[in-house]
């Protein structure tokens, strides 16, 4: 679930006009300033890529954590049952970087990013490993060779939320993100046109914009309320393998876009900030939200004080269980704030320590890999139980995590160079 960079994914999945990145560090003082609104070059986000590192690495550790039976009635073992805010961390980050280059053209008057250039990025950039992930499952997993043809078709397609009750076959059950990021995709031509009106027309009106993501919200809040629930043994649950529990009357409609909105809106909104403040709009609100940016200390901290509190009952049990509509309403809500922050501080930076730690290749690196540890770490993961002849509950956390990522790492290193490099090389050279 990562944007297209020339470095790599971006949860802030592949975006049409990509963000710039390189390996030096030594642009990272106005890397991504408002300062540079006038120049021809493109932003560039490197504290960004490390980010996308980061929400990979808590997907994996939540999963391991499941697995290893971690999610104890502690206050570690609810924080790491909450570290699924990975989640929420790349839909924030796509939201920023697939609808900045709408509002950016819209702020200087230029043409939006082409359809069918934006349509062939994405294709390129999600649909090799995915598939590839997909056939790896099919292969190695011994549970998955009795799949139906409708499960495989669907797995293939990533509609398995759509069309099959129990959702993702075992080892792909973390797919059903990528779905929601898909139609996300899908969506997002008529959400600029709903922001800036066709062509850009009406321009950036912070007025409007702010309907539009308030509204995205209150579909991902009300979403659930208004769900036809049906109980049913073998639900797949967002997090994990199936296991009994609610599954609703076709597919999973709880794993769908709108129930989901809510993050990609907090994407949105930070690039309609820095497109206002490159436009040098002025107002309480932007200047705010620039003071706090360039604070990542502060950002963070309140991000770490949110995650301490969502460690109990009030967002639901630490388990891959179910959630009422309550507690996704509160459970989006606070995770939107929390990635929101989190994305906030690379998105205006300044010279400092931080930006100098994020920026540096290394954990860039990460970033760069993101997407291939999203996508295989669960085949992995199962296969390191299996290899080491672990029932769930029974693997030491503490040698689970460290194993599984680094096999992980290595698999999407060479996917990266194998699948995912060069199907970006295709998808530009088709330009």
């Amino acid at each position: 679930m990562n944007e297209e960079s020339p470095t790599g994914v971006a949860t802030a999945t592949p975006a049409p006009a990509t963000v710039r990145t390189t390996s030096s560090t030594s642009s990272t003082s106005s890397a991504s300033a408002p300062s540079d609104a006038r120049s021809p070059r493109a932003p560039w986000f490197p504290v960004l890529d490390t980010l996308r590192g980061v929400g990979a690495v808590a997907i994996v550790t939540t999963h391991c954590a499941y697995w290893a039976g971690a999610y104890e009635d502690t206050r570690t073992g609810w924080l790491l049952a909450r570290l699924d805010v990975g989640v929420a961390l790349f839909f924030v980050l796509s939201g920023f970087l697939l609808a900045r280059p709408h509002l950016a053209a819209a702020r200087a008057g230029t043409a939006a990013p082409a359809l069918g250039t934006y349509v062939r990025h994405r294709i390129w950039r999600i649909a090799p490993l995915a598939v590839l992930t997909v056939l790896l499952a099919f292969v190695l997993l011994e549970g998955n060779h009795g799949l139906t043809t409708t499960e495989r078709i669907a797995a293939l397609t990533l509609t398995s939320t759509y069309v099959v009750e129990t959702g993702f076959p075992g080892g792909l059950t973390h797919l059903w993100s990528l779905t929601t990021e898909v139609a996300f995709y899908a969506l997002l031509p008529v959400v600029m046109v709903l922001a800036v009106g066709r062509g850009g027309r009406a321009g950036l009106r912070p007025a409007r914009i702010a309907a539009l993501v308030a509204a995205m919200v209150a579909i991902s809040v009300a979403w659930f309320f208004v769900l036809p629930h049906r109980d049913a043994p073998g639900g797949t649950l967002p997090l994990g393998d199936t296991i009994t529990g609610t599954v609703l009357a076709h597919g999973e409609p709880e794993l769908w876009l709108p129930g989901y909105l809510a993050w990609f809106a907090g994407g949105v909104a930070l690039a309609a900030a820095y497109e206002l403040v490159r436009a040098e709009r002025q107002s309480r609100a932007l200047a705010w939200t620039r003071s706090l940016a360039v604070r990542p200390a502060v950002c963070l901290a309140v991000a770490a004080a949110l995650m301490w509190w969502s460690a109990s009952p009030v967002l639901g049990l630490p388990t891959l269980s179910r959630v009422t509509p309550e507690e996704h309403a509160q459970k989006t809500v606070v995770y939107l704030v929390v990635a929101t922050l989190v994305v906030l501080t690379g998105v205006f930076t300044r010279p400092g320590l931080y930006t100098r730690l994020l920026a540096h290749p290394a954990l860039r690196r990460l970033g760069t890999l993101s997407y291939g540890v999203f996508c295989l770490h669960l085949v992995v993961l199962h296969l390191v139980l299996t290899t080491a002849g672990w029932e769930h509950g029974e693997a030491p956390l503490h040698v689970l995590l460290p194993v599984v990522l680094a096999i992980t790492l290595v698999a999407a290193e060479a996917a990266y160079r194998l699948v995912e490099a060069p199907a970006m090389r295709l998808a530009r050279r088709k330009r």
